[in-house]
């Protein structure tokens, strides 16, 4: 009777916990949380997540489970908790054991997280045995995602496994009441990574006067050098902000002409001294994640023109790692931080690589020993006034947010791959209802890059046990991601259409699958119809869409060339508008050869090497050559940028652009627009009033097409991505207008709204394509090309829709 009454006295519960609990602090959190409540058992690390078992008064037990979640560290992200009842065995103990990894991988990794506060006190404590240490961490802060190898998140599955623990550190380790209790990068100047300066040939440099290795490239920077400093995800290629000469040697050497340079300032106040900063940018500034944000530049802001040449904002970012929060003490200055890396190839992370590729670029280099496994970029947000609220949108997601899994809004049958477009390239990898979208690889356009690519893939396949079955791609045949995909013979291929990805993105990240109108507007996307897409208007979801409307289509005259010389689309909206040779614009006289001007003319009458488009990024490109601001690029968007940089906020003014209606389909026409910047321009009004008039005529377009589709259709949900709306004026304006017009605007904004998101839209796709019945087969190697009106129950005939509506409110 007494062993009976005991066993019902006490309660034992097995509790499963799902998410981001690895490398976070969760298992010391839930022995502490365990022994306060004086209850027995044990937690451990296993390939799901976190198992813990706990055993004691009822009461007791039940108020565990219900703290639990609530008071998890600030790392941790719990996405599941599953209680499974227990028969009691009298356990009296709490305690930590081994890690379980006997079963396949399915628990998530943190990203990488910038120092703590506590570890900032001792990394600048001279009395603290880590003063000055460049690697101190702790379970709450450190490098996480570019270290580890394989799950369990342990020790021996990250790059420290080579480094021994010493004495002191072991005892931290493993002890429950110790902040660095289970850190797996735990360290100390003893036995952990150490930080060494070497010039080009690898030969170690230290100055007299040095303190070591940072102090010592700290006192190089202010002498003017260029640096590359090895940091968490891989190399930057650092200077002082101030030193303009410089910042100038930094441009040639890296063959970057004019794209501005991230900067890193040491502290929040530091910031402020760059640029004007509200809340929400104060916020993420300082965040775990510690992306670079966007933001007005200081008018005495202490920066050389040659930073951002042209600019209105600068990218500032604050230290992120224990060596950058010294290297910025050290120099007492903020620094040029850019990716380490000549243009277009994929920043160095490995020592020997970087010697090799920045040899030419830098003059000295600060490495470590702590090896990266996994390259990451830093991720760049911006903030926007959005429904009243200013809201954070990425402009590229990489470090610090990722591998933090999204959810998709359908379950994918079968595990998946979607590998993304061309330019600022993602991939995703989906299980049932988690999809890791993967580190910004870039554009992929060389052999570097695409290894790059595949690497990046391979890993995230391998860490969380995913065997794709599918393959997600563009229908764009000659993007080396497309021939990937399509090479992957066991896998099912399924082609996505670029500007459907767009849509499908933002309306996954939202939790939705349509209906929705989407206006999409960007550079290049291929079409359904095998032309030149990038001004849509699209109905539908994530199983389909129709094309309900787009941009006046006009020719892209040398195809690729026309992206890199926006005269080029001058020449072809002007071919548009005029019979016979099209006028050479006096703004374009010195810049462009006549003949140059005649050839280029003739292409796009002809049609010979000139597809079609409907690009609204091409539209800028034209309206910013017309005005001389820009006849060649030496970046994408960069005559759309400064077109945009260019508006006068105080004009009113507004170009004509007509929405027609032509075989069923909404045309945006802006020859009578461009009829107006060219009659502007010929009458020497300044570009800032033809800019904002340019800006108000496609808004006024674009928002009455969308009325005109919501009013006919009672759709009432509107969709904006693509590259075009990075434009803030765009984006604002469009969402202000559509939302006073009883519009329910959605905007993608954990992901980017331009080319880095679209591996998330084909990934939705492909997974409600599975598990619909009665789509048409993929598998067969020859589909590649997806059906554009398989949501025409969406839609009626364009011929019935009103020709009159909503107009653009003022």
């Amino acid at each position: 009777m007494r062993t009976e009454a005991a066993a019902v006295a006490r309660r034992r519960a097995r509790v499963r916990v799902e998410g981001t609990v690895q490398g976070v602090g969760f298992r010391p959190y839930v022995y502490h949380l365990a022994g306060s409540l004086m209850l027995g058992g044990f937690v451990r690390n296993d390939a799901r997540g976190v198992l813990t078992e706990v055993e004691g008064p009822p009461l007791a037990v039940q108020r565990f489970l219900e703290r639990l979640p609530v008071e998890a560290p600030v790392l941790a992200g719990i996405e599941h908790v599953a209680v499974e009842e227990l028969t009691p065995c009298g356990d009296e103990c709490f305690r930590i054991v081994e890690s379980d990894d006997s079963t396949p991988p399915a628990a998530l990794v943190s990203p990488d997280t910038a120092t703590c506060d506590a570890c900032l006190a001792e990394l600048f404590a001279p009395a603290d045995r880590r003063f000055r240490y460049p690697f101190i961490n702790c379970t709450n802060c450190g490098p996480r995602f570019t270290i580890v190898r394989g799950i369990p998140y342990d020790r021996p599955l990250t790059t420290m496994a080579d480094f021994t623990m010493c004495d002191q550190c072991r005892a931290e380790y493993d002890d429950p009441d110790n902040r660095r209790f289970h850190a797996q990068p735990n360290a100390c100047a003893t036995c952990g990574p150490r930080v060494r300066l070497v010039d080009r040939a690898g030969a170690a440099v230290m100055g007299a006067a040095a303190r070591d290795a940072v102090d010592a490239a700290a006192r190089a920077l202010n002498r003017g050098a260029i640096v590359a400093v090895k940091g968490v995800g891989g190399f930057h290629l650092a200077c002082r902000a101030d030193h303009g000469e410089a910042v100038r040697r930094l441009r040639a050497r890296k063959h970057r002409e004019d794209k501005p340079f991230a900067l890193m300032a040491g502290d929040l106040a530091a910031a402020h001294r760059l640029v004007r900063l509200d809340v929400e940018e104060e916020r993420l500034l300082t965040g775990r994640a510690r992306p670079i944000v966007l933001a007005r530049r200081q008018r005495d802001a202490r920066v050389a023109d040659e930073v951002a040449p042209g600019h209105r904002d600068l990218g500032v970012m604050l230290p992120y790692s224990p060596l950058h929060h010294l290297l910025l003490a050290d120099t007492g200055v903020p620094l040029v931080m850019t990716s380490g890396n000549v243009s277009d190839e994929p920043i160095a992370y490995r020592d020997a690589d970087a010697l090799e590729r920045l040899a030419g670029i830098a003059d000295l280099f600060l490495l470590h020993d702590r090896p990266i496994h996994t390259r990451t970029d830093d991720s760049i947000v911006r903030v926007v006034s959005l429904g009243g609220r200013r809201t954070p949108l990425m402009v590229r997601r990489s470090r610090g947010y990722v591998p933090t899994p999204l959810k998709m809004p359908v379950h994918a049958e079968q595990p998946l791959v979607a590998y993304g477009g061309e330019l600022k390239n993602t991939f995703c990898v989906v299980r049932g209802e988690r999809a890791w979208v993967g580190h910004h690889i870039g554009d992929l356009e060389n052999y570097e890059t695409l290894r790059s690519f595949e690497e990046g893939i391979a890993h995230l396949e391998g860490l969380f046990a995913i065997e794709p079955r599918v393959a997600a791609h563009d229908l764009h045949p000659d993007y080396l991601s497309t021939k990937v995909a399509l090479e992957a013979r066991e896998l099912e291929p399924v082609g996505v259409q670029h500007h459907h990805a767009h849509l499908a993105a933002c309306l996954a990240e939202h939790g939705e699958e349509g209906p929705a109108i989407g206006v999409i507007f960007d550079g290049t996307g291929y079409g359904a119809d095998g032309t030149i897409w990038g001004g849509e208007l699209l109905l539908g979801g994530l199983t389909g869409f129709e094309r309900i409307g787009h941009l006046w289509p006009v020719r892209l005259p040398g195809g690729a060339a026309a992206i890199r010389e926006p005269w080029r689309m001058a020449c072809a909206w002007l071919a548009a508008i005029t019979d016979g040779e099209p006028p050479r614009p006096a703004t374009l006289e010195a810049r462009v050869d006549a003949e140059r001007w005649r050839a280029v003319a003739r292409l796009a009458r002809s049609g010979v090497a000139s597809p079609m488009t409907t690009s609204v990024g091409r539209l800028f490109d034209a309206v910013a050559a017309l005005c001389g601001l820009r006849t060649e690029v030496t970046y994408e968007g960069q005559a759309a940028i400064e077109l945009e940089i260019a508006v006068d906020a105080r004009d009113e003014g507004c170009y004509p652009m007509p929405v027609r209606i032509a075989r069923q389909e909404l045309l945006l026409d802006a020859r009578a627009l461009i009829r107006a910047v060219v009659r502007d321009v010929s009458a020497a009004v300044p570009v800032s009033n033809i800019a904002a008039r340019f800006h108000h005529g496609l808004l006024h377009a674009a928002i009455h097409a969308c009325g005109l589709a919501a009013q006919r259709r009672r759709v009432s949900t509107v969709v904006l991505s693509g590259g075009v709306f990075q434009n803030v004026l765009m984006l604002e304006g469009m969402a202000a207008q559509l939302e006073q017009r009883g519009l329910r605007v959605l905007v993608p904004e954990r992901l980017p709204l331009n080319d880095g998101g679209i591996s998330f839209g084909q990934a939705a796709i492909a997974a409600a394509r599975g598990r619909t019945a009665g789509q048409p087969p993929h598998g067969s190697r020859a589909h590649h090309r997806e059906a554009v009106s398989c949501v025409s129950p969406y839609l009626g005939r364009l011929s019935e829709w009103p020709t009159s509506g909503i107009a653009l409110r003022r």
